[in-house]
């Protein structure tokens, strides 16, 4: 909306009515919480009945910043947050001071090297070039957090694009990494609603090695998937290895418990150069979409 529609609009906006509100005449009736405009009003927003109204404002706030981006889809990125960079890894070897804390380490710089991956597959989606229409496809995108996640954001901040974070608040203190862009920096309450802000845009999604939150993600993916509630996107799985050692996925279908089919959801995949190939492969035939 222009500036010279809002002032032709009936009604005085909403932002100008709050800032009067805050000038109100101190009284013992202005000074009641009841009196308060209810948007402005952190108490009321935070009860138990306004659930269902959280859920709504957290839904639209990253929706509506990333439309007003000219951000139409995003490559999104899952993995761990405690891979280190390879330059890091044996530092934490030697920082050790059990067999068993050192063995853990040796585990983890066996697979700093997707550290690397993650950082050159967004560095090459991050240069996907904008469509006519001025809307951006392949924005690199991650939980905002360390190590996988701070790589994906890395490669894109070199070659200077624009990359989203969302970022989740955790009992314990954190923030998002610093190749987040600022302006597209997310901050989430609800694992459900930034779960679904990490498929409704995503053209492809690749998965590193990762703990509780990868499996999470990766397999409420692949069930949408699976189930047809998603329309089928690359899923591109880092670290055959890895994966093989902690989830048998052939023995799921062996047992009966998925389908031989179901398999093809995933494409196995080493490198950054490999990973960009399967999804050039997989839009082969597919027009790249303009703005929605």
């Amino acid at each position: 909306m222009t500036r010279k529609e809002i002032e032709e609009r009936k009604f005085r906006p909403a932002r100008q009515e709050a800032d009067d509100a805050r000038r109100a005449v101190d009284t013992p009736q202005t000074s009641s919480t009841a009196y308060r405009l209810a948007f402005q009003d952190t108490e009321f927003l935070l009860r138990e009945d306004l659930r269902p109204v959280r859920f709504q404002l957290e839904l639209l706030k990253p929706q509506l910043l990333m439309d007003e981006a000219r951000i139409d889809s995003t490559f999104v990125f899952y993995g761990s947050a405690r891979i280190p960079e390879p330059e890091q890894a044996q530092a934490r070897i030697d920082a050790a001071t059990t067999p068993e804390q050192r063995r853990v380490a040796e585990n983890l710089a066996k697979k700093a090297r997707y550290y690397e991956e993650a950082r050159k597959l967004a560095r090459i989606a991050a240069q996907y070039p904008v469509n006519e229409a001025g809307c951006r496809h392949f924005v690199v995108c991650s939980g905002g957090g360390p190590s996988i996640m701070e790589a994906a954001n890395r490669g894109a901040a070199d070659v200077g694009a624009q990359t989203i974070g969302m970022n989740i608040v955790l009992p314990h203190e954190q923030a998002p990494n610093r190749f987040v862009t600022p302006e597209l920096s997310f901050q989430f309450h609800y694992f459900a609603l930034r779960k679904m802000h990490f498929l409704l845009r995503a053209r492809a999604l690749a998965v590193f090695p990762g703990g509780f939150g990868t499996f999470d993600e990766m397999f409420e993916l692949l069930t949408l998937i699976q189930t047809g509630k998603m329309k089928p996107i690359p899923v591109l799985l880092f670290g055959r290895e890895f994966w093989n050692r902690v989830v048998d996925f052939k023995a799921l279908a062996d047992e009966g418990v998925i389908s031989p089919s179901d398999l093809n959801l995933l494409t196995w995949v080493e490198t950054a150069e490999e990973a960009w190939a399967a999804v050039q492969a997989f839009y082969e035939d597919i027009e790249t979409p303009g703005c929605s």
